[in-house]
């Protein structure tokens, strides 16, 4: 009975690291990182920044739409991701005021937000609030 116990509290363990570890690359889970990468701040318009986690079905579909803005418009766009599913993220959830995920905030190259949407937001209605700040 104690083995068994024992194995299932090992599984169990595992299972938890194996889920931590999983998903989405290190700089994107820890938006911290991902803000921090190099920029030419005369050419960045835009920060995009999604507040979601890697374990929310509509949130992982947005996983693909923030890497081709990303590839699309690089030095336009700033594109950052807090899973705030985790202790790392969590603390954006607070500064960003979110009740559902995921959301999604755009702020100006003065760090001004001017636009919010929440849910799945398709990639050609999210293109259209990039271009309001001049992204081409």
């Amino acid at each position: 009975m104690m083995k068994k116990l024992a194995l299932l509290l090992c599984v169990g363990l595992l299972a938890v690291v194996l889920q931590g570890a999983s998903g989405y690359d290190e700089d994107k889970n820890n938006g911290a990182a991902a803000a921090q990468e190099e920029q030419n701040p005369a050419d960045l318009k835009v920060t995009f920044i999604e507040l979601g986690s890697v374990r929310c079905i509509p949130c992982k579909k947005m996983i693909p739409i923030m890497e081709e803005v990303k590839k699309e418009y690089p030095g336009q766009v700033k594109v950052v991701f807090y899973d705030v599913w985790t202790p790392e993220g969590a603390p954006f959830a607070g500064q960003y005021k979110i009740k559902l995920i995921p959301t999604q905030v755009f702020l100006d190259k003065d760090g001004n937000e001017y636009f919010r949407h929440v849910g799945f937001f398709p990639k050609e209605e999210l293109v259209a609030v990039l271009k309001q700040k001049g992204v081409q």
